[in-house]
């Protein structure tokens, strides 16, 4: 088969759920190299678009066609094993591939997935996950299709996965909605919108500034639509016997232009500003608490904490280390070995968990709110009704009187997020809350948070969300090591790896003896000719890979070019940052000997 054959072609797909049309006639296709990331509101069809792709379910018409001998690699958002079998026995099957096999054990070790052996029964839904994940690596497909592979992930783990996928030339098709994962691993975005597939040759920046456009004209076109056609409806209404025969074209435009003028752009939801509530100058403090599980599972050591007025903390660390009980402590919910958490009189926690809310599928949104209360007391006379929340949180008025059992995953983690504020709390305590959200509905909720008059607490992977929300980290480190960092989790990081290349660069320095003068730092090796040409030009070759670079990105993003270019310019792309990583770092060891 040809090359510049498409990996995956869709055909005027269609699907829909009785009177619920998802999507329709929609057509798209996937190059050799490329790396796509789909995006979409919540409700509108992702996962079932990606569960026909992945042929788990039928379309209504249309089809889908892969090229001929590729093989595909699918992560479910819901992975299924037989819980008899071992780790390892579900993510590799095929005994006595003995390097496959070392493959294996190496990837699940970077998941956090240690014991091989342990039966698949035991292990929690995160951990499956992840093992599902592993398991599609492994396979060495030619095409990856991912459904929110950064969720269960600890920040590390997701770190290693952007570069995992960055430096393979697979083909891959996603759904997530982790703004830095899309940003900085995918080179096309599509949109599913209105029934309708958007596509943009670019990354995550590039689709929110084009996608920004496209709402504009759109609105602009809608607009100058409406404008025309109050005039072409005073011809209308004249006496028919007033147009001719010849009129009848005008006739049939006016009715494509009623079409057009009767659209509704969403209109962008004004900032809501959270009720007026008041919390008291204390607000809780952790006096030395310690909590541990088992001898060698310590979570907390002694820690101290004056949580301040007004302040936005994140908390963030790997899995396993105690940020979820840490909340629990908070709330009382799990008991200290010693120590004490001394809440004020005034606080009022509304807690969002990790483990959601369990509905009464046959209740209707609108209910499951109302059954909370009728409306928020925003100050000043000011009020904002259950409906008006939803509304906000990009629930339709129709969708309001839907039962809870048409909703989406997505959808439901939604309303449980608004059966949280709907409470009027005045600490807000929110255990990844990001999860399943869409990127709308993400943005919505950050602006809440950075209006919220109250404290917030938020654990969660999600690296832009915490960037845009919290101003102040708690870093948990594992066996009760807890830092304390003045600053976003993107600030935290910088630091890290400027501690990372201090403590290195101690290490390599020679050990001096009591009683040596600095002076004698001064004696390191000179370089020799050889290296000092080397030096030279690897400057030169770092300058030149990084100009090739931001060149084959703006190509990328431009969306002019062919196929077969897309393809070549693709592949090229992870082959040259690693080619530059390796020159940077031969250049960092060179520029630590004296010239």
């Amino acid at each position: 088969m040809a090359q510049d054959t498409p990996m995956l072609e869709a055909r005027n797909v269609t699907k829909s759920f009785g009177s619920l049309v998802l999507f329709e006639n929609l057509c798209f296709s996937v190059a050799q190299g490329q790396k796509v990331g789909l995006v979409a509101k919540n409700g509108t069809g992702k996962s079932t678009l990606l569960s026909i792709i992945a042929g788990h379910e039928g379309c209504d018409s249309g089809s889908i066609i892969f090229r001929r001998d590729i093989k595909v690699g699918i992560l479910e958002q819901t992975p299924k094993f037989d819980p008899e079998e071992t780790v390892l026995d579900a993510c590799f099957n095929h005994k006595g591939e003995e390097e496959k096999v070392l493959r294996a054990k190496q990837i699940l070790t970077q998941l956090k997935i240690r014991d091989l052996q342990q039966p698949m029964g035991q292990l929690s839904g995160g951990q499956q996950k992840r093992v599902a994940l592993a398991n599609v690596l492994i396979t060495e497909p030619d095409m990856l299709i991912l459904d929110e592979p950064t969720n269960h992930l600890d920040l590390e783990m997701i770190e290693w996965l952007e570069g995992f996928l960055n430096r393979s030339n697979r083909t891959l098709l996603m759904v997530t909605h982790d703004r830095f994962f899309l940003d900085r691993v995918c080179s096309v975005i599509m949109e599913l919108d209105d029934r309708t597939l958007y596509t943009y040759r670019g990354n995550f920046s590039y689709y929110l500034e084009k996608r920004q456009e496209r709402i504009d004209a759109r609105r602009a076109e809608i607009a100058r639509a409406n404008n025309l056609y109050r005039t072409e409806l005073e011809w209308m209404r004249r006496q028919p016997q007033a147009r001719g025969h010849k009129a009848k074209y005008r006739e049939d435009a006016f009715y494509e232009l009623e079409k057009v003028a009767h659209q509704r752009m969403e209109e962008r939801q004004m900032r809501l500003k959270s009720s007026k509530v008041y919390i008291g100058s204390k607000i809780f403090e952790c006096q030395y608490i310690s909590k541990s599980f088992a001898p060698d599972k310590v979570i907390l050591r002694d820690f101290y904490y004056n949580f301040n007025r007004f302040e936005k903390m994140g908390i963030v660390g790997n899995n396993g280390t105690g940020k979820s009980t840490f909340l629990k402590i908070l709330l009382g919910q799990t008991e200290l070995d010693a120590g004490r958490v001394v809440v004020g009189e005034t606080v009022r926690f509304g807690y969002f968990s990790q483990e959601g809310l369990k509905f009464d599928e046959g209740q209707k949104v609108i209910d499951v709110i109302t059954d909370i209360a009728d409306y928020i007391d925003l100050g000043g006379g000011r009020h904002l009704t259950a409906s008006q929340l939803l509304q906000h949180f990009l629930f339709t008025p129709d969708q309001q009187y839907n039962y809870v059992a048409k909703l989406s995953g997505g959808e439901r983690r939604k309303l449980y997020l608004c059966t949280v504020l709907m409470q009027n709390p005045n600490f807000l305590v929110l255990d990844e809350p990001t999860n399943d959200l869409d990127i709308t509905t993400l943005s919505i909720l950050e602006e809440y948070l950075q209006d919220f008059p109250g404290c917030v607490i938020v654990v969660s992977h999600d690296r832009f969300f915490m960037d845009r929300v919290v101003d102040h980290l708690l870093v948990f480190k594992g066996d009760g090591e807890v830092k304390d960092f003045p600053g976003n989790y993107s600030q935290y990081r910088e630091w890290s790896q400027l501690q990372s290349k201090e403590d290195l660069k101690k290490k390599d320095e020679p050990k001096e003896k009591k009683g040596t003068a600095s002076w004698r730092n001064d004696t390191r090796r000179k370089m020799s000719f050889k290296e000092k040409r080397e030096f030279e030009q690897l400057e030169k070759d770092i300058a030149s890979l990084e100009a090739e670079q931001k060149v084959i990105e703006e190509q990328l993003c431009s969306g002019t070019l062919s196929v077969e270019e897309l393809t070549e310019k693709s592949k090229r792309l992870p082959l040259l940052k690693d080619e530059l990583e390796e020159k940077e770092m031969r250049w960092l060891e060179l520029s630590e000997i004296e010239a």
